[in-house]
C-alpha cells in the first residue's frame, strides 16, 4: 500500500503556471504507474494526466495537452503536474492516484485546490 500527499496548488491567474507534486511513500514506487484526476463540484473526476512507471511513457486528457506536463522522479517518489497557460476551466481540486501493475487504482492523495481567475 502507498500513500500520496499533494503539494502546489493555489490561486494563478489566466494565463499562469503552476507545479503539483505528490509525494509517496512506500517502497514500490516505480511500479506504479501514476496518475493526474481533477474534479469540480458536483461533476465526476476526469483523468487529467499518466505516467508509466518508469517515466517512459505519457498520455494527456486533449483539453490539457500540449500545456500541461507529467512527470516523475523515482529516487524521490514524487510525480509532478507543469500546469502552463492555465484556464478558468481548470479549476479544480487535482488528485494524484497510483495504479498498480493490474491497473487498478490503490491509492488517491487527498486533493489540492487549483484556482484560475479571469
Amino acid at each position: 500500500q502507498v500513500q500520496l500527499v499533494e503539494s502546489g496548488g493555489g490561486l494563478v491567474q489566466a494565463g499562469g503556471s503552476l507545479r503539483l507534486s505528490c509525494a509517496v511513500s512506500g517502497r514500490t514506487f516505480s511500479t506504479y504507474a501514476m496518475n493526474w484526476f481533477r474534479q469540480v463540484p458536483g461533476k465526476e473526476r476526469d483523468f487529467v494526466a499518466a505516467i508509466s512507471g518508469s517515466g517512459g511513457s505519457t498520455s494527456y486528457a486533449a483539453s490539457v495537452k500540449g500545456r500541461f506536463t507529467i512527470s516523475r522522479d523515482n529516487a524521490k517518489k514524487t510525480v509532478y503536474l507543469q500546469m502552463n497557460s492555465l484556464k478558468p476551466e481548470d479549476t479544480a481540486v487535482y488528485y494524484c492516484a497510483a495504479r498498480d501493475p493490474g491497473g487498478a487504482i490503490d491509492a488517491w492523495g487527498q486533493g489540492t485546490q487549483v484556482t484560475v481567475s479571469s
